[in-house]
């Protein structure tokens, strides 16, 4: 790995953005509630030789802006 030193112009292309002061940021409250269940059930009662199977699948998916 080699390091490049920083020209003037490289220094002068870079920009820069203020962030907000510290009560805006507290109150900014991104939250996203994902709620995910699975019930499978399977019985299998009072039968010889037999087989019960139950699956069951999920897939989330969350988006925020």
């Amino acid at each position: 790995m080699t390091s490049t030193a920083l020209t003037r112009e490289m220094l002068d292309a870079e920009t820069l953005e203020l962030l907000p002061c510290r009560e805006t940021m507290f109150f900014d409250i991104n939250v996203a509630p994902v709620i995910g269940v699975n019930v499978a059930i399977a019985v299998n009662a009072a039968t010889i030789g037999s087989v019960a199977d139950a699956d069951a699948w999920q897939n989330l998916v969350v988006v925020q802006y």
